[in-house]
């Protein structure tokens, strides 16, 4: 592969792309723009196999490997027979391709995708299937065509060492992007109340213990051309993975408790998290400095009874009034009213976000009485 730069793109949650761009920011990264559905940032081969490694917020890492004009598809056909394929794709791994197009004068997708596909196979070698785990996508939009890697394979939300999931599971992704709206960076405990599998409680856990999310996990850029295994070996290498705080999590339902436990345990947490069976109303503040008490309460499709949600959101408020002084509050709900039912104090509600086909938003307080 290349040394040169070029623009990679980090799929973020619609509304989140400023949350995103500000953990790329911290990470290192060069970051170019906010768009959209995502963040662009500047860089080579490494910084794809480290975004993919490091970052907790990017849904997708996509490398845009370079483009042309295309006004009409007999142009589409000989220009893409002349990229220069082979130096990010092998001629032995199978690739699939995904065409759109968008104000542009070739305007059908699949003819597109086609002639991609043709020249990849008469000019490469490469066998095109539907089926492949490697991504080509190509975008043709104001008559630009835009080819790009999708680096990642499976999304990155699946971490790779986590396996019992709830009933509205919250993605990995989300999650760390919520914790870092509320200013979470590792420094803090952070307590989750109704944890479910335990994804708030383990995220906090591993950045806290400075574990890459990537770490347990295989990536679409290891089948490609020029990939360098002794280098990615090397940029796997743990920092740490300890820390001397505990992370707590509880839940009414024992499913959900055991699930979490078994979670942490694959995640290499378990020496520093605490998952019990207990209700929210039951949970006391642990012993040592204040922190985050982090949420995503029922709401909406899955419990019928509006009232009995809002009593437990009540409920909810004030046993975290009573006994967290000095801690802030996430809540994740779909509804400003359950949010307000708990009687705290929020910060103006975060932009909606699209979990579990409802819109929800994160609401915070600063640190309680």
């Amino acid at each position: 592969m290349s040394g040169n730069a070029f623009e990679i793109f980090l799929a973020a949650p619609p509304g989140l792309e400023p949350v995103l761009a500000e953990e790329a920011r911290v990470a290192g990264f060069d970051v170019t723009g906010e768009v959209p559905g995502g963040v662009t940032v500047q860089g080579g081969w490494p910084e794809v196999s480290r975004a993919n490694l490091v970052l907790r917020g990017a849904g997708k890492v996509l490398a845009r490997i370079g483009g042309f004009r295309a006004m009409h598809l007999a142009q589409l056909d000989k220009r893409a027979r002349k990229f220069p394929w082979g130096e990010v794709l092998r001629p032995d791994v199978p690739v699939k391709v995904e065409a759109t197009c968008h104000g542009s004068r070739i305007y059908h997708d699949k003819a597109a995708g086609q002639r991609v596909e043709r020249a990849l196979a008469e000019e490469l070698g490469v066998t095109v299937d539907a089926k492949a785990g490697l991504r080509v996508m190509v975008r043709i939009e104001d008559d630009f065509c835009t080819f790009s890697v999708d680096t990642s394979g499976e999304p990155l939300h699946r971490r790779g060492h986590k396996e019992a999931v709830g009933k509205a599971p919250m993605r990995e992704t989300l999650a760390a992007l919520f914790l870092r709206q509320c200013g979470y960076d590792g420094a803090e405990p952070v307590v989750d109340p109704m944890c479910g599998s335990g994804t708030f409680v383990i995220e906090a856990a591993e950045m806290a213990a400075g574990l890459h999310p990537g770490r347990s996990r295989r990536f679409a850029f290891e089948d490609l051309a020029g990939f360098d295994a002794d280098a990615w070996t090397e940029m796997k290498r743990a920092p740490s993975g300890g820390t001397d705080m505990v992370f707590h999590g509880s839940d009414r339902d024992a499913g959900a408790v055991r699930s979490a436990i078994a979670n942490a345990e694959r995640a290499g947490v378990a020496a520093f998290t605490r998952f019990e069976q207990m209700a929210a109303s039951e949970r006391m503040r642990p012993e040592g400095p204040p922190g985050l008490v982090m949420v995503n309460p029922p709401y909406g499709g899955r419990i019928g009874n509006k009232k009995l949600l809002y009593a437990l959101y009540g409920a909810l408020g004030k046993t975290l009034k009573e006994r967290f002084s000095g801690w802030r509050v996430g809540i994740v709900t779909s509804e400003g009213g359950l949010a307000k039912a708990t009687g705290l104090t929020f910060k103006p509600g975060g932009p909606p976000v699209a979990h579990g086909g409802l819109k929800v938003k994160l609401y915070q307080t600063g640190p309680l009485p």
